[in-house]
């Protein structure tokens, strides 16, 4: 399996994707070799919790590198100036070259049956793998690259790799109905090639409100509070976030803001903030993972996905798993498996403060949004995609 991140040194969702997803499979006896192209130093009880108790066979490899997941050529560029050394390329994509040319060294002593890669950044590496060995790939999409361009123009560079990926690949997953659509779509992959594997959440985490009810410190008596957390770059839509904000402080001025999330519009959405005459009602957590996140989650009232494209989207049910209710974008993955979680289209500014406003100000909204969202959210699990997997392992081994 290649992929990008593993938790904790992840900056995104696909490091948690990719921890549930692995953990999950090795619980189920699935002997998983793990290629990370950046060289972290994992937390030893961490790692053989994942994969070192179940069998000898379990490893992580990793190969140096300055790549986090969906970072666009701009963010690279900007972060490789606080990097010291010269093991880092020049640009992104001679970083996923140099990825996929170290894979012949990885594999070459290791038996496996099948070849798993997350993501376009990994794609090259497995398509290599699979060059080497001979052995079936399975290519797993979280994202495309007309998701990250908010409904821009794609970066065509980005777009070949995911068309090498795609090609090469015998059967490909994506986390969402609505990310397959897309991939038929745009990139003119035949249905039958795909197979829908939604993302999960381990619910056991998480510790119910009703059991902590422990708020921010900074949090005052009576105040409301709405939760946004994600990547600050255009397909998350925190300018819509904001946009919604300033309507709702209109009509309940006593409402805080929270921004949990780092990302190439960082500054430009705290400019926003004070533009729009709100920077008292915002706050900027940064990024948070772990015992922080948690706490956020559990503090805020209503937690928001605004995303313009997501193909899928495991925030919310994160925050549901803790008895936060959740509005989401219908122009999101996970609106295909919530159904008691408000929708909203991503760009209705309006609508979207609307239910913010009904969410704060009418307790019996909120606690049916949270109980049937909980309980909803608690079955949306990490071993249900596994099964999916290794259902599809099988199969594509038998082709």
């Amino acid at each position: 399996m290649f992929g990008w991140e593993f938790p904790p040194h992840n900056s995104g969702g696909l490091g948690v994707a990719c921890e549930g997803l692995a953990r999950a499979l090795v619980d189920k006896s699935v002997d998983l070799l793990f290629v990370l192209p950046k060289k972290v130093s994992v937390n030893n009880d961490r790692f053989r919790f994942l994969f070192g108790n179940v069998s000898r066979k379990n490893k992580i490899y990793s190969v140096d590198t300055g790549l986090t997941p969906y970072v666009t050529a701009k963010e690279y560029l900007l972060s490789k100036r606080y990097l010291e050394g010269n093991i880092y390329g020049a640009d992104l994509f001679s970083e996923v070259m140099r990825y996929a040319s170290s894979v012949k060294n990885i594999i070459q002593d290791e038996v496996f049956d099948v070849i798993h890669a997350h993501d376009w950044l990994s794609f090259l590496a497995g398509v290599e793998a699979k060059r080497i060995s001979g052995k079936p790939l399975i290519v797993h999409v979280h994202a495309t690259g007309f998701d990250q361009a908010g409904g821009n123009a794609v970066d065509e560079r980005v777009f070949t790799i995911e068309k090498i990926g795609f090609d090469a690949a015998d059967r490909i997953i994506t986390v969402s109905q609505y990310t397959k659509d897309i991939l038929i779509k745009k990139y003119g992959v035949s249905a039958e090639k795909i197979v829908v594997v939604h993302n999960g959440v381990e619910s056991g985490s998480y510790i119910c409100k009703e059991e902590n009810d422990a708020p921010m410190p900074w949090k005052r008596p009576g105040q409301k509070m709405v939760l946004f957390v994600g990547r600050l770059t255009m397909h998350k839509g925190p300018d819509y976030f904001l946009r919604a904000a300033r309507r709702v402080i209109d009509f309940m001025p006593n409402t805080m803001f929270v921004i949990a999330g780092s990302g190439d519009m960082e500054f430009q959405i705290i400019r926003q903030a004070a533009d729009l005459g709100i920077a008292q009602n915002v706050f900027f957590a940064g990024f948070a993972r772990g015992e922080n996140l948690r706490r956020l989650y559990e503090s805020a009232d209503l937690y928001v996905l605004p995303s313009v494209s997501e193909p899928f989207g495991i925030t919310p049910l994160e925050a549901l798993s803790v008895g936060t209710p959740v509005l989401i974008s219908k122009q999101s993955g996970v609106s295909e498996v919530l159904a008691h979680a408000l929708k909203v289209d991503f760009w209705d500014i309006e609508e979207m403060a609307n239910k913010i406003i009904a969410v704060l100000r009418y307790p019996p909204l909120t606690r049916q949004l949270a109980l049937y969202g909980n309980g909803e959210a608690r079955n949306i699990t990490w071993a249900k995609a596994a099964d999916k997997c290794i259902t599809l392992y099988n199969a594509i081994q038998k082709r």
